[in-house]
């Protein structure tokens, strides 16, 4: 074996070692992501008796409305849309679009607050006489330095907001059961579902 050969088997060897490096701490980092989302589920989920997620229900204009989440709650229903931003968030109710500052970094986006209206209203026109609520819920990876607007919480804060899902949660025998079954059969799957 000669030095030439020898040397292109290191670096054969060393650009293995790193493409091996390199995809592990790739896995690795999409493996955290996937692994924190699905807390944040577990979080809103088991704030309601029953929850959907990822749905769309008719808009009553022969449309549809995608939902993040739906809970059955003590309350009625809720309509979450969960908003999961990097960073420093300044937006109000009548703004039209809100801004994130995360370090050096600035981006905006669409005002969330009228969206959910409309989200709310679809709703309640599956539901009935039934109260239903909508909230724009941030993750704890946002902050509202200058306060948030109505319909905005933390999902750290909306649990403390919500009376807790009485003990085994039997559906069957929710107040709001009727209503709940009537948009459950409206609802399909969204293809905006995130992964």
């Amino acid at each position: 074996m000669n030095l030439a050969t020898l040397e292109a088997q290191v670096v054969v060897a060393i650009t293995l070692a790193a493409l091996l490096a390199l995809a592990t701490v790739a896995l690795w980092r999409r493996w955290r992501v996937h692994r924190a989302r699905r807390q944040v589920i577990r979080a809103i989920e088991g704030l309601g008796s029953a929850a959907l997620r990822d749905v769309l229900v008719p808009d009553g204009s022969g449309g549809q409305m995608h939902l993040d989440f739906l809970l059955l709650t003590a309350r009625g229903l809720l309509v979450i849309d969960l908003r999961d931003v990097a960073g420093v968030v300044f937006g109000g109710e009548h703004m039209r679009e809100w801004t994130v500052m995360n370090g050096t970094e600035r981006s905006t986006f669409l005002n969330p607050i009228e969206p959910l209206y409309d989200r709310v209203a679809a709703v309640r026109l599956l539901a009935g006489e039934v109260p239903v609520e909508g909230r724009v819920v941030f993750t704890d990876r946002g902050r509202f330095p200058k306060g948030r607007p109505p319909q905005v919480t933390m999902l750290a804060d909306l649990a403390a907001e919500l009376p807790a899902p009485p003990e085994g949660g039997d559906v069957a025998q929710h107040p709001f059961r009727e209503a709940w079954e009537a948009v459950v059969r409206s609802a399909e799957r969204s293809p905006l579902a995130r992964r």
